[in-house]
C-alpha cells in the first residue's frame, strides 16, 4: 500500500509566528522534518501542507513538494484531511512541522502495524516518563494502554492514578506512566471520516483531538519507542533545539 507522510505547516503560530520558517543551523524547520521524514523507510512520498505561499516557496526551494490548502482549518488535522481527499495513499502520516529532530524509525515503527494488518485506525508512538517534572506537567500527555497496546485513554493528568502513592512518581519500581508522541498514522478512508465528526464532550474538556476517536468507538493503537519528542512550541525550545543540533554538529 501506498504510505504518504503529510506535514501540515502553519505560519501564524501564536507562540512563534513564522515558525516553520525559523532558521535552525542554515536551514528553515521545515526542511529539518521533510528530510528526517524522507529517511524513514516505509514512507513512499512526502508533501508539506500549508496556507502560507512563503511556506510553500521555502519548501520548494529545497526540492520539496508543497500544496495550498485553506486557510479557514481549526486544525492541522483538517488541513490533512482535505489533502487525504486528493491523494491515492492508502496509509497517511501526520508528522508535526514543529519536529524537526523527528526520528525516521519511529515513523516505521508506527506504520509497520498499519501495513501488517489489525483491528484500529490509528497508530501513534508512546514513551515512557522518566521525570516527575514531566508526569506533573499538563502539557506532556499521558496514554494509557489495554493488553493489546490499544489506547484506553489520553489525558493531561498523571494517569493511572495510584491509590498507593501519595504522590504520582515516575520513578516508582514498576509503576510506570507513558507520554504521548504526536505523530499519527491513519488509513486514508479513516481520516476523512473522523474529520467530519463533531467535537465530542471529552476533547473538548481536555482539549487533546485523539480523545475525538475515542469517544466514537474508534481504536488507536500505541507503539512504545525509546525516542522521546522535541517539539518546538516557543523561543525557548527552539534554542534548545539549535543548541542539540550544534552539539551533534561538533562530535
Amino acid at each position: 500500500m501506498t504510505v504518504t507522510a503529510v506535514i501540515p505547516a502553519r505560519y501564524a503560530s501564536t507562540r512563534l509566528p513564522g515558525k516553520p520558517l525559523a532558521e535552525i543551523d542554515g536551514r528553515p524547520m521545515i526542511q529539518w522534518v521533510y528530510e528526517r521524514v524522507e529517511q524513514a523507510s516505509l514512507v513512499n512520498d512526502v508533501l508539506v501542507a500549508t496556507d502560507d505561499q512563503r511556506i510553500v516557496d521555502a519548501v520548494q526551494g529545497f526540492g520539496g513538494r508543497a500544496v495550498m490548502t485553506s486557510a479557514d482549518h481549526a486544525s492541522g488535522t483538517d488541513r490533512l484531511a482535505e489533502v487525504a481527499r486528493q491523494l491515492g495513499a492508502k496509509i497517511i502520516v501526520n508528522v508535526q512541522g514543529d519536529e524537526p529532530l523527528i526520528a525516521a524509525e519511529v515513523i516505521d515503527a508506527c506504520v509497520r502495524p498499519m501495513l501488517e494488518g489489525g483491528n484500529f485506525d490509528v497508530v501513534t508512538p508512546c514513551t515512557r516518563i522518566i521525570s516527575n517534572a514531566e508526569l506533573a506537567n499538563p502539557n506532556v500527555v499521558k496514554v494509557v494502554r489495554d493488553r493489546a497496546g490499544c489506547a484506553l485513554y489520553f489525558s493531561r493528568a498523571a494517569i493511572p492514578f495510584d491509590r498507593d502513592e501519595a504522590e504520582p512518581s515516575a520513578k516508582a519500581g514498576q509503576r510506570l506512566y507513558y507520554k504521548h508522541l504526536g505523530l499519527y498514522v491513519y488509513r486514508q478512508e479513516f481520516l476523512v471520516t473522523y474529520s467530519s465528526l463533531e467535537r465530542t464532550p471529552l476533547e473538548v474538556r481536555e482539549k487533546l483531538e485523539q480523545l475525538r476517536i475515542l469517544e466514537n468507538g474508534y481504536r488507536i493503537r500505541v507503539v512504545e519507542t525509546q525516542y522521546d519528542s522535541i517539539g518546538v512550541d516557543s523561543l525557548e525550545d527552539l534554542e534548545k533545539v539549535r543548541k542539540l543540533v550544534h552539539a551533534q554538529a561538533e562530535r
